[in-house]
């Protein structure tokens, strides 16, 4: 679920205002291709969203099972979990990284995304091709352009009424807010329909009303009305959760290229906006391998399982040129994205 620029992503090396910052970057980006780090794992992405399918399978299994019983709340949150996986493989879809082939992609995106989470594949690549084109610039990036929380000083100063006192708590209720995120994406997708081509709006508002239906059937065909509306509502805020927990380590807090400064070479834009969160097998595995957030920056269409791979090459490259690179364990990385967030609020306060 996002658009797939070829390497070197978004932004071309070399495209900044000095020519440096190309020729910074096209040794690595040689030596990770030398290493076959682009080539596709097909194999991999079958077997994981088989998997994953069949997980999905397992809980709506357990579902019916269980039937109209309090108990079904306990699948709320492998339910949200695999949604989050389902979001992974879509994004990746996105990102050409499961297969070059466009129809194939958009199908895959299609699958994930609308039939499967109500999201609408449409809006996340318009959002997140932007996004990576120029992350953290405050003019280019959707991702911190001024919506219930906002990133800067400047946006905070301009905020009247309930928005004021929302940017001045904003760092205690990020998380609080992140509950609602499973149902504002449902939201937004809708609202993106009348910005697609109407052969585009028909499939894909025909596919969010799907999953809608599907949904909902499952649900009031296994429990009553009242348990439905709960199961719903604890589902989709555990999922609202597990994305948010997911993506805001990524930027938060990290540099904001100056709108009216020199424009960034693609190596300096997508590597000083952007901090990985290391740790071993189970932070991976929660954070959908995208806690490799560099790496995916620099390289988008780059399979997620080579993204650790090659981490290496770019810590090394960047220690070389001596360009800063950041890294931070979970906990950290939150307390940094919490800290910015209060520290724009702070002049409200």
């Amino acid at each position: 679920m996002s658009g797939s620029p070829e390497e070197p992503g978004a932004g071309t090396p070399g495209s900044g205002s000095a020519g440096a910052s190309g020729s910074d970057f096209a040794p690595l980006l040689r030596a990770v291709k030398g290493q076959g780090l682009l080539d596709r794992r097909t194999g991999w992405y079958s077997a994981g969203i088989a998997a994953n399918l069949a997980a999905l399978g397992g809980v709506i299994t357990g579902l019916v099972l269980l039937g109209n019983t309090w108990w079904t709340l306990l699948l709320t949150l492998p339910l949200a979990i695999l949604w989050s996986r389902t979001a992974f493989y879509g994004h990746d879809a996105g990102h050409a990284q499961i297969t070059g082939d466009r129809r194939k992609s958009r199908i895959i995106g299609l699958f994930h995304a609308n039939l499967l989470l109500g999201m609408n594949e449409a809006w996340w690549n318009d959002k997140h091709v932007r996004h990576h084109a120029n992350p953290n610039h405050i003019d280019k990036d959707p991702d911190v352009g001024v919506g219930a929380l906002v990133w800067t000083q400047k946006q905070a100063a301009q905020r009247e009424g309930f928005a004021r006192w929302l940017t001045r708590n904003q760092a205690r209720l990020f998380f609080p807010m992140l509950l609602l995120e499973g149902i504002a994406l449902k939201i937004s997708g809708f609202q993106f329909l009348r910005n697609q081509p109407v052969k585009e709006r028909a499939l894909s508002g025909l596919l969010l009303i799907a999953h809608l239906a599907l949904y909902a059937t499952l649900l009031l065909s296994t429990m009553s009305l009242g348990k439905a509306v709960v199961f719903a509502l604890v589902h989709h805020a555990l999922f609202g959760l597990h994305l948010g927990m997911a993506f805001a380590p990524n930027h938060k807090g990290m540099e904001m290229p100056d709108p009216d400064g020199d424009r960034w070479g693609h190596l300096q834009r997508q590597v000083l906006t952007s901090r990985n969160v290391r740790g071993a097998f189970l932070t991976d595995w929660f954070l959908g391998g995208l806690n490799y957030q560099i790496e995916h920056h620099l390289f988008p269409s780059m399979p997620r399982p080579h993204l650790r791979l090659a981490q290496p090459l770019v810590k090394a490259h960047c220690e070389d040129i001596g360009m800063p690179y950041a890294e931070t364990g979970i906990i950290e990385s939150y307390r940094q994205a919490l800290t910015h967030m209060h520290e724009v609020g702070e002049p409200l306060r």
